[in-house]
């Protein structure tokens, strides 16, 4: 089979097609094992393939079932707390996409409809099957959408018209982004269908920043203290760009959200553990809380790893004020190193469970340092 490249197949709505279409022959009549690199994204041939092995016939028709009367109430008792942080969030993504003939379908981690927005033409069968509250839109029924491969793979995806498995489900494109909760586990995903509606691969981006929004309505929506957005210096806070970190009053993390994660490996034991601030950043974690009481409570931090990051602590109370410039544009004021070393230090001797020698070799100090750095008299 001659390779067309990726750019040649996007060059038109109707190369496009004709590009999908040769891709679903290969693998679902002359079942190729392996398409040549450019006819498909991988994340979709994978999904055809798992379809494929479930039984699933692309051209038999689907009923778009919905889910008990007895599931649909553990699933509503289940999930109440991700459909109210989305509900503001999917109301604003209903008016950004209102004259697309897109909208937004939220659904749990089982890939069950609990929310809709945006412009529903419920006279069409077509949107009103998977717009329905309890409708199983996962991979095992519906076969290849957005919604199954997002769950599946777990990152931001798009498909278009015959991308989907099923031939009756051809007439929809829909841009897909999972849903992570404070612990790091997917809790559901997001989702922008239209139906007979242009291609706008751009809805991915759209639909990827919409879910950091309600990721992080979640994690504000446990209980907490404090909350810490972070950033690389250089880069300005106050955007979705931030990672966020919430802390209860003796410095324990309640939560994270997936940039955070992304910043701080260290934060993806998030879930199996409890984690402490302090595990985190190289300072006392009484100095967050001691900022927010200055007028601009911005620091620049070490992390155990080396590096540094800015961090803004915002009490729970100005959480939804907007986050205002520093000082003139100034960089955040640094912590200072001594500040740094005894936090070092302090954390040595707790790992060493309170071992001053072990703590003083494992950092290349005397004894007499330790004591004198942690404010503990040397015992005679």
């Amino acid at each position: 089979m001659p390779n067309l490249p990726m750019a040649t197949s996007m060059s038109s709505p109707a190369l496009r097609l004709v590009g999908i279409e040769r891709a679903r022959r290969a693998v679902m009549q002359d079942h190729a094992a392996l398409l040549p690199v450019g006819w498909i994204a991988p994340w979709i041939e994978r999904s055809w393939q798992r379809c494929m092995n479930l039984g699933l016939q692309a051209h038999e028709p689907i009923d778009f079932a919905v889910i008990s009367h007895q599931q649909m109430r553990r699933t509503h008792d289940a999930n109440q707390r991700l459909v109210h942080a989305a509900k503001p969030i999917l109301e604003g993504l209903g008016r950004a996409i209102v004259n697309t003939r897109y909208f937004a379908i939220l659904t749990n981690a089982e890939g069950i409809v609990v929310d809709v927005s945006g412009p529903i033409d419920r006279s069409d069968p077509r949107a009103y099957h998977v717009t329905r509250i309890g409708a199983d839109l996962s991979e095992r029924s519906v076969g290849t959408t957005a919604i199954g491969t997002a769950l599946t793979d777990l990152q931001p995806v798009w498909l278009h018209r015959g991308e989907h498995f099923f031939s009756c489900t051809s007439h929809y494109s829909c841009a897909g982004a999972p849903l992570f909760g404070s612990d790091g586990q997917c809790v559901g995903m997001l989702d922008l269908t239209g139906i007979d509606a242009v291609e706008r691969p751009e809805l991915k981006h759209l639909v990827t920043q919409s879910a950091s929004k309600i990721e992080n309505a979640l994690i504000l929506a446990q209980a907490h203290s404090l909350m810490v957005r972070l950033n690389w210096p250089g880069n300005t806070l106050g955007s979705e760009a931030d990672g966020m970190i919430c802390l209860d009053a003796d410095g324990w993390i309640t939560g994270v959200n997936r940039i955070a994660r992304q910043m701080v490996p260290h934060l993806s034991s998030m879930g199996q553990a409890a984690l402490h601030v302090s595990e985190v950043f190289g300072v006392p974690y009484q100095l967050l809380f001691d900022a927010v009481r200055r007028n601009d409570a911005r620091l620049e931090i070490p992390l155990w790893t080396g590096l540094r990051l800015q961090a803004l602590p915002i009490t729970r109370a100005r959480e939804a004020e907007p986050v205002a410039l520093g000082r003139h544009g100034q960089t955040p004021e640094p912590v200072p190193l001594k500040d740094m070393e005894t936090a070092m230090i302090r954390k040595a001797v707790t790992d060493a469970r309170g071992n001053v020698t072990e703590a003083a070799r494992a950092l290349g100090i005397s004894r007499a340092t330790v004591y004198r750095k942690v404010g503990h008299k040397k015992p005679t």
